[in-house]
């Protein structure tokens, strides 16, 4: 039996790794512990170990932070799972494969400043970023495709119906999905629009967890619980619903901004908004090359296959011409999906696991 840990930094990083879980429960050939860091916050790790027993997989427990890190390592387990790099020395032990399945896709440049001698595998969801980091003398490279969007392939319609019916939504009306980054963000600017739109689509909100959890963005979702509450028709997300999955299953149109959200909708080919604007911190309307040094400039100015949303009152007006129609830019959003994400049949979790047992049978390998 295999002795599998699945770190989290944070909740949302669970979501990539359910599907490799299930994967392995399918094989039955591995014990599965996970464990999230004890730094977050309180209503995290409750979320978190209701999710961890729902998945009927171990739970690594300690009373404070060190002595998990501790017993993560004391534990030795063959094969460590982790979203980036960080305090990988202190929870790996020497023998240990650890995997990385980094936990965004999105514009951020810390994609490719996260990397550690100690991973010895990282799984890729597209070609074009394997290229990037093989060049970047990066090794052990899995060409998987991103293994959170596995369940994308199936429609649980029993499901969607739920969400429908807890949230009241209008079955003769298209449902758009906000789904907006923390920092930077256009949340500010772009919620006291979203209730033009409402008498015309279903708007739901789905805040990234540290609007939730993080002090210093805590006005994001008092401001959208506020409008939430002025319109019946747009709908807040509760953060005990840490899942995207099922809200892109449930979205006719995403809209965002620089969020990994961007590129993981392509998997369903259906239109996106994307945001222009943001309110920043003080330091970075002083010195915008610093936010700009944060992100992948040349991702961005390729991104060719969303409508562009250059100022928050014009939202009315997009969406309009999204509705009208909706086919527009198909052809540039499955241009993009190609580009972008590898192989979408439901099997990037398979294919990780293949590579995993690969190098558990040959360690040597590279």
């Amino acid at each position: 039996m295999t002795k599998v840990f699945f770190e989290h930094h944070h909740l949302y990083y669970l979501p990539q790794f359910i599907p490799i879980i299930r994967e392995m429960q399918k094989r039955a050939s591995y014990h599965i512990v996970a464990s999230i860091s004890n730094k977050v916050d309180e209503q995290e790790i409750r979320v978190f170990k209701k999710a961890i027993k729902e998945l009927g997989i171990d739970y690594l427990e300690a009373a404070g932070e060190k002595e998990r890190r501790k017993k993560i390592r004391e534990q030795a387990f063959d094969v460590l799972l982790t979203g980036n790099k960080q305090y990988l020395t202190e929870i790996a032990a020497s023998n240990t494969l650890v995997v990385m399945v980094y936990h965004g896709i999105g514009l951020k440049k810390s994609y490719y400043r996260d990397m550690s001698p100690r991973v010895n595998l990282r799984a890729v969801e597209a070609k074009e970023r394997y290229e990037i980091l093989r060049k970047k003398g990066e090794r052990g490279l899995v060409l998987c495709g991103f293994t959170k969007l596995d369940p994308l392939v199936k429609t649980d319609k029993n499901n969607l119906e739920k969400i429908a019916a807890d949230f009241g939504l209008s079955g003769d009306k298209k449902t758009v999905l906000y789904a907006p980054t923390f920092y930077p963000s256009s949340i500010e600017l772009l919620l006291p629009e979203l209730t033009a739109i409402a008498n015309r689509v279903n708007v739901l909100i789905k805040l990234h967890q540290f609007s939730w959890t993080k002090k210093k963005y805590s006005h994001h979702h008092r401001q959208a619980q506020a409008i939430a509450e002025l319109h019946p028709h747009v709908h807040l997300i509760p953060p005990d619903h840490f899942n995207i999955l099922p809200y892109y299953q449930m979205a006719d149109i995403l809209i965002t901004d620089i969020s990994s959200t961007l590129f993981e909708f392509l998997a369903l080919n259906r239109p996106i908004i994307q945001t222009e604007f943001s309110r920043r911190r003080w330091k970075h309307r002083l010195i915008p090359w610093l936010l700009k040094s944060r992100l992948d400039m040349d991702r961005y100015e390729r991104i060719d296959f969303t409508c562009r949303l250059s100022e928050p009152m014009l939202l009315e007006w997009c969406l309009k011409q999204i509705l009208d129609k909706p086919d527009t830019m198909e052809s540039a959003r499955l241009r993009a999906r190609d580009r972008f994400l590898f192989q979408l049949d439901g099997n990037a979790s398979g294919r990780l696991v293949d590579a995993i047992e690969e190098r558990i049978e040959s360690p040597g390998k590279a």
